[in-house]
């Protein structure tokens, strides 16, 4: 490995043995970097999106109906599903691999300059990732940047940028190794993407209490679903959005999942609040809520037997999948393609999943990361969970895929969830059926 790499792939490899822990938070090392490459205000308004669930989808509303209404949007996001520079997108293109090698050159000439003076300066590969994408969209010529937190909000390295207006889309339990182990410790965190003064919406109608203490403690300005705007659903998927003296008719979201109106409701929340710097128009947040796409939110392969791809993996998470395999169930069974990490609540996931699904192909994810789950530990800890829960281990994706496919009859669905490594792994599966 030369001293400083060229290919992208090899500045990824670079960042992922660089740093003793994958994770590391905290400000100080990414924002003293950030200092040394002069700081740069990556757009004119910037938007920062938190959350459990909903993050991902949150953005893409956000960036679909910002560039239906023709500004230029930069969209930064995690993990990546098929490719890198999915994290880093201009207009809805992801950037190409000479940007992101170019930035992660300046930053990593930042780091060993901040090194040299003495300072303990070793950053993380989502660490990089951020700063890499703060760079570029400095250089952009932005109107709007629109920023997910990777993990938590009070020490995530998005948090370095004091963003415009800030949406936090939901508050439950997961990694609490990190974040605490109940929703108030956990809402505490998240609402330290807060600015004073700057709008802060709750897109949750019943948050935790402290998301909502420490937003007035910082003096945000708090916009709150069901306090300060609303929406309603008819039977055909078109709703409304209200908010003060303003209404908004509006078409069925593009992504299908229970949770989406609530996630395009907030999107629409950030919106209105800065509707006195970035103007207001209907049309243009009508055609996003119908234009939005995010991969792997419900998304469905045609063909019998039906292959379903999501990336639920929590509980929360889980509960959404489960209402829509409710309101929609297939002619047959439902096969389910199961992979999890270490750290996830796999006993929360299962219970809520189990009465909608008739066969489990728990799939082995420790060849793809060390947190990964190995095949047979995680049918015994489905095994445990009742003598209904009929599965059958595989080593990998992959093979769970064609097992479950091959077993499947006409009418039945193959459903593949539980983490990004199982839906980056299905969505070339489905390509090929």
């Amino acid at each position: 490995m030369p001293t400083r790499p060229e290919r992208l792939a090899d500045w990824l490899d670079y960042q992922q043995r660089v740093h003793p822990q994958a994770i590391e938070l905290g400000l100080e090392r990414v924002r003293e970097v950030w200092r040394r490459l002069g700081a740069p205000v990556p757009a004119p308004v910037v938007v920062t999106v938190g959350g459990t669930n909903g993050k991902g989808s949150t953005v893409a509303f956000l960036e679909a109906m910002l560039a239906a209404g023709g500004r230029r949007v930069g969209a930064y996001t995690s993990p990546h599903l098929l490719r890198y520079n999915e994290r880093v997108r201009i207009d809805g293109v992801e950037v190409d691999d000479e940007r992101l090698t170019d930035a992660f050159a300046r930053i990593e000439a930042a780091r060993v300059a901040a090194a040299g003076t003495g300072a303990d300066i070793a950053l993380t590969y989502f660490e990089y990732g951020t700063l890499a994408a703060l760079w570029i969209f400095a250089h952009a010529a932005l109107d709007v940047a629109v920023l997910e937190v990777g993990l938590g909000g009070r020490l995530d390295a998005v948090n370095i940028v004091d963003a415009d207006a800030s949406i936090v889309t939901t508050v439950d339990l997961d990694h609490q190794d990190w974040l605490g182990d109940d929703r108030e410790s956990i809402g505490r965190e998240k609402a330290g993407i807060f600015r004073a003064g700057r709008p802060a919406i709750v897109a949750e109608s019943v948050p935790p209490a402290s998301l909502l203490d420490e937003a007035r403690r910082v003096g945000a300005y708090l916009r709150r679903a069901g306090r300060d705007y609303a929406f309603e659903i008819a039977a055909d998927g078109h709703w409304t959005w209200h908010g003060g003296e303003t209404r908004l008719s509006l078409p069925p979201p593009g992504l299908s999942a229970p949770c989406q109106h609530a996630n395009a409701a907030g999107a629409i929340g950030v919106l209105h609040a800065l509707r006195g710097r970035l103007g207001w128009n209907p049309a243009a947040i009508a055609r996003g809520v119908a234009e939005a796409r995010v991969g792997a939110r419900l998304q469905r392969s045609g063909g019998d037997p039906e292959l379903v791809i999501d990336v639920a993996h929590n509980p929360q998470a889980a509960r959404v999948l489960a209402e829509w395999l409710r309101r929609e169930p297939p002619r047959g069974r439902t096969l389910a393609v199961f992979g999890a990490l270490a750290d996830k609540d796999v006993r929360g996931i299962v219970e809520v999943l189990a009465p909608h699904v008739d066969r489990w192909y728990p799939a082995g994810l420790d060849r793809d990361s060390p947190r990964g789950l190995e095949a047979h530990a995680l049918a015994a800890l489905l095994a445990g969970l009742g003598d209904a829960i009929v599965a059958e281990a595989c080593d990998d994706v992959a093979a769970a895929l064609a097992a479950a496919c091959a077993d499947a009859r006409p009418g039945d669905r193959v459903l593949a969830f539980g983490s990004f490594f199982v839906a980056a792994a299905a969505l070339p599966f489905a390509t090929r059926r």
